[in-house]
């Protein structure tokens, strides 16, 4: 049982490493420092060193200014194309292997697809009409949404992952429903 939590946890933080790349990272480091509850192994342990987690610190409060300035928060979605899928990779890898032993290379994998396909809904899909139909407006709202998200995720992921597991299906459904939806209005459109 404590595999499949593992594993859990692991899905969890990489899919919030695709709204943030910093946030799981942070949570993960500091509660691997502060608490008995992760223990991090080598060379993951060095998610928990004080001068990471100022640095990883440093990195969030930018990144989440970047995303709230109307334009820049399009140019940093670009710069995080290659941060958040790696942040999902190496956070997935230290996590899932705290309980399991998942080889390095199918984690590292997993976590890229994971964190990779959350940042390109948000980035590809959900960002871009949210500018459209808000002119912008709404693009602050979401992005503290995002962050909020991110946050619980993380923190969810560690002391409920099955939760997370939960979490995953509803938005993987919504996500599918919302993809159907869409393509039923452009093929009536067309009729």
């Amino acid at each position: 049982m404590d595999a499949l939590f593992g594993i859990m946890t692991a899905f969890g933080l990489s899919a919030s490493a695709g709204l943030n790349a910093y946030i799981p990272l942070l949570v993960v480091g500091v509660i691997a420092h502060y608490t008995n509850w992760i223990n991090l192994k080598s060379p993951y342990n060095l998610l928990a060193n004080p001068w990471v987690l100022i640095v990883v610190g440093i990195l969030l409060i930018v990144e989440m200014l970047a995303d709230k300035i109307p334009a820049v928060n399009h140019i940093n979605d670009i710069i995080q194309t290659g941060i958040r899928p790696a942040a999902g990779a190496i956070i997935f890898a230290a996590s899932a292997h705290v309980i399991t032993n998942v080889h390095p290379v199918i984690a590292i994998i997993c976590g890229l697809l994971v964190s990779g396909s959350v940042h390109v809904v948000k980035s590809a899909a959900i960002r871009p009409a949210v500018t459209a139909t808000t002119g912008g407006a709404g693009n602050i709202p979401v992005s503290i949404a995002e962050d909020v998200v991110a946050t619980g995720l993380s923190i969810l992921s560690i002391m409920i992952p099955a939760l997370v597991a939960v979490f995953l299906v509803l938005f993987v459904v919504l996500i599918i429903w919302w993809l159907w939806r869409r393509t039923n209005r452009k093929h009536q459109a067309i009729s």
